[in-house]
């Protein structure tokens, strides 16, 4: 498989839905929590002026989507961290069908090599799982916070930015995104 990310545009909607309720029908069947309830809130981003919503596709198809901004929400992070650049990663989801091609670290790979192209310092993202944050710290980042929500711990956690030599060869399948 062949990937490419892309900014999302407003017709991309319907692919976003089909991935989130792909990926939630998964969670599911795991027990897990999903993101069903937001389906449509998150398959909206598409439309956002703001840019900040991008797809990846494998072959030309969308199989997942992120935002990355250039804000990190406040939370845990100390008033030094919040100073630092960094670009923040939101409701990253794959379509379960390519879980093989680790679509979620390509993205990652994507996302810290253009923070570094951008002169930031970081990538930053959250998560509410252990299960994810094993599966992220896979893909290089690391556990810097820890707090409690109302709905149970969230996990902050960060990867320096920096570029990656052979991000084509992920692109263009030749290489794993994770080694």
């Amino acid at each position: 498989m062949k990937f490419a990310m892309r900014p999302a545009r407003p017709d991309d909607a319907d692919a976003v839905m089909r991935i989130i309720l792909a990926r939630s029908a998964w969670l599911e069947e795991r027990g897990m929590p999903s993101w069903r309830d937001s389906a449509e809130k998150l398959a909206a981003l598409t439309s956002s002026d703001d840019g900040s919503t991008y797809l990846l596709e494998a072959d030309g198809q969308p199989v997942g989507c992120t935002t990355a901004t250039d804000s990190t929400p406040p939370m845990a992070w100390t008033a030094e961290e919040l100073a630092q650049p960094s670009l923040y990663l939101y409701s990253t989801i794959t379509d379960p069908a390519v879980r093989g091609a680790n679509p979620g670290a390509i993205i990652a790979l994507w996302a810290v090599d253009r923070a570094a192209r951008e002169e930031k310092l970081w990538v930053r993202r959250g998560c509410r799982f252990p299960g994810l944050v094993s599966y992220y710290e896979r893909q290089g980042f690391t556990l810097i916070h820890e707090m409690q929500k109302t709905h149970g711990p969230m996990y902050l956690m960060g990867r320096r930015a920096e570029r990656i030599a052979d991000l084509e060869n992920v692109f263009n399948g030749d290489r794993a995104p994770l080694v």
